[in-house]
C-alpha cells in the first residue's frame, strides 16, 4: 500500500508532467516511481526503497550523490554572482577558469569551448559550428554528416537528426536532409561469426562507402560516440577507430567525438577518444562535466577549427542564454578538482574496472546470458533467446523490460536497452557494491527466466 504522500505526487505528475521517452498512458496507469533523496551510489524513493543506481544517473553521476562540497560552491557562487550572460563582449570568472581547465584535461591544442546546457544543445551546436567553418573555409557545399544507425545525439531537430534511431525519427519527420547514418561496430550483432579485427575494418569501411556515394566534397564531419551508449554499449573493435580516422584525413572530413557519457573518466581514461585510440576534431561533453549535480555541457574545438571560428570576420550567431552559467561553470570546476583529488579520472582503468569486468562476466553461465562486455565502469549483459546461436527473443525489448522493472524492485536500476542490461555505476563504486551488484542483478535474471515461462 502506498503512502498518501506518494499517491498524491503520482496523481500530480500524471495530471502535469511530460517525462521523456514514455508512453504516458502507460505510465499514469503505473505511476511514477518518486525518487526522493540519493546518497553516494544509492537513491531512495518515496516510500522508503533503497536502490544502487548501477546507472549514476543517466550515465553522468561521476563522483557520486550528495557532495557537499558541491552544495557550499553553489551556494556560495549564488551570493557572489548569481547570474551574468557570456553575451555583449561580457564573461564570469567561473566560465573563464572552466575553459582553460577543460583545455589542460584534452589532448595539447583542443582548447577553444563553446558552453551550452545539455549534450543535445552541444551537438547541435556541433553541427551549426562544422556548417559555420566550412563556409569559412570557402567549401559551402561541405554540408551532409554521417553517423551510425543506433548512435546517440540528442533530441534537437539537428542532434535527433545526428542520432541514427528510427523511433526518434518516425514521430517528428526526421532526420532532416543532409544526414546520414551507417551500421555500427557491433559484433554481437553486425559482426556475428567474424574475426573482431577484420569485422572492425568492414564497420570503418562503411564510412568510406558512404563518403564515396556522398562525394567527398559533399561531406562535413562523421560524428560517432567512442562507445556508443545508448545504443547499447557498444565496443568496437580495436581496428576501428584507427581505420575510421585514417579515413576520415583521407577524404578531409572532421571528426566529431561524441563524449557527453564517455567522457570525464568512464571508460578509464578522461576521455573516451584516448581509450580507442583516436584524435578527434571536435569533443562535445556534458553528463560527467558537473557529474549531473547541474545542467551545463560544451562543444571543444581543436586548432583546426577553432583557429578558424576565432579569426573569421563574420559573426558566431550562436549561442543560449545560460552559456557558462556561473554556478554551474563553478560546481563543474568543483566537480574536476574532485575527480583530481580522488583520481576518479583513470580508476576505471585501475583494479575497480578489472573487478567490474570480472565479476560481472560471471553472469555468463546463466541461461538467459549470450555476452557481457565491459570497457572501464560500462557494461552491457545481452539476453537471447538460444545462448548457442545468439537468436533473439521477438519482440526485441520485451524480456528486457521485465528484467529491468525486476531488478528495481530488488534494489538495482540496470537499464535495458533493447534486450540488452546496462550498467554504468558512479565512479567511487566499490568492490563490495560491484558484488551487489552482480547478485541483484542474478536474482532479477533468474526471476525474469521464470517470468517468461522458461524455468
Amino acid at each position: 500500500m502506498l503512502s498518501e504522500q506518494t499517491r498524491r505526487w503520482q496523481e500530480l505528475d500524471a495530471r502535469h508532467h511530460f517525462h521523456p521517452f514514455t508512453t504516458h498512458k502507460e505510465l499514469a496507469e503505473k505511476g511514477a516511481r518518486i525518487i526522493t533523496r540519493a546518497e553516494g551510489c544509492y537513491v531512495w524513493d518515496s516510500e522508503g526503497h533503497k536502490i544502487l543506481d548501477g546507472m549514476a544517473g543517466l550515465w553522468c553521476t561521476q563522483i557520486g550523490h550528495g557532495r557537499e562540497r558541491l552544495a557550499r560552491i553553489a551556494h556560495d557562487q549564488i551570493r557572489q554572482l548569481d547570474y551574468y550572460n557570456a553575451f555583449f563582449q561580457c564573461a564570469t570568472p567561473p566560465a573563464v577558469e572552466l575553459a582553460a581547465k577543460l583545455a589542460q584535461l584534452l589532448p595539447p591544442g583542443m582548447d577553444r569551448f563553446h558552453f551550452v546546457n545539455s549534450g543535445s544543445e552541444a551537438n547541435d551546436t556541433v553541427i551549426k559550428s562544422v556548417w559555420y567553418y566550412w563556409n569559412l573555409m570557402g567549401k559551402p557545399e561541405k554540408k551532409h554528416f554521417i553517423s551510425r544507425t543506433l548512435g546517440y545525439h540528442g533530441v534537437g531537430v539537428g542532434s535527433a537528426s545526428l542520432t541514427g534511431m528510427r523511433f526518434m525519427h518516425e514521430p517528428f519527420d526526421l532526420p532532416l536532409p543532409r544526414f546520414h547514418h551507417i551500421g555500427n561496430p557491433y559484433p554481437w550483432i553486425e559482426g556475428r561469426g567474424k574475426d573482431p579485427a577484420a569485422f572492425g575494418l568492414e564497420a570503418a569501411r562503411w564510412l568510406e562507402e558512404k563518403i564515396l556515394e556522398l562525394g567527398p566534397e559533399n561531406v562535413a564531419a562523421f560524428v560517432a560516440e567512442p562507445i556508443q551508449g545508448a545504443g547499447g554499449v557498444i565496443i568496437p573493435p580495436e581496428t576501428y577507430w584507427p581505420e575510421v580516422q585514417r579515413i576520415c584525413r583521407q577524404y578531409d572530413v572532421l571528426l566529431v567525438s561524441d563524449e557527453v557519457i564517455c567522457g570525464f573518466g568512464r571508460t578509464g581514461s578522461w576521455w573516451g577518444h584516448e581509450t580507442m585510440g583516436f584524435e578527434p576534431d571536435i569533443v562535445s561533453m556534458a553528463k560527467g562535466l558537473s557529474s549531473g549535480y547541474v545542467p551545463i555541457a560544451a562543444v571543444a574545438f581543436g586548432r583546426r577549427v577553432g583557429d578558424v571560428i576565432f579569426a573569421g570576420e563574420k559573426e558566431y550567431a550562436h549561442g543560449v542564454t545560460y552559456a557558462g552559467h556561473p554556478v554551474c561553470a563553478a560546481i563543474a570546476l568543483e566537480n574536476i578538482r574532485i575527480m583530481e583529488e580522488e583520481g576518479l579520472g583513470t580508476r576505471a582503468s585501475g583494479p575497480i574496472g578489472a573487478y567490474f569486468r570480472e565479476r560481472l562476466t560471471t553472469l555468463a553461465d546463466h541461461p538467459l546470458v549470450g555476452e557481457v562486455r565491459t570497457k572501464g565502469l560500462l557494461a552491457c549483459v545481452e539476453l537471447c533467446k538460444d545462448k548457442a546461436t545468439g537468436e533473439l527473443f521477438q519482440p526485441v525489448g520485451k524480456v528486457g523490460l521485465v528484467c529491468r522493472d525486476l531488478c528495481v524492485e530488488n534494489g538495482l536500476v540496470m537499464r535495458a536497452i533493447r534486450d540488452g542490461m546496462v550498467l554504468s555505476p558512479p565512479l567511487i563504486v566499490t568492490e563490495e557494491q560491484i558484488d551487489e551488484i552482480v547478485t541483484k542483478a542474478r536474482t532479477s535474471l533468474d526471476q525474469t527466466l521464470a517470468a517468461i515461462g522458461r524455468a
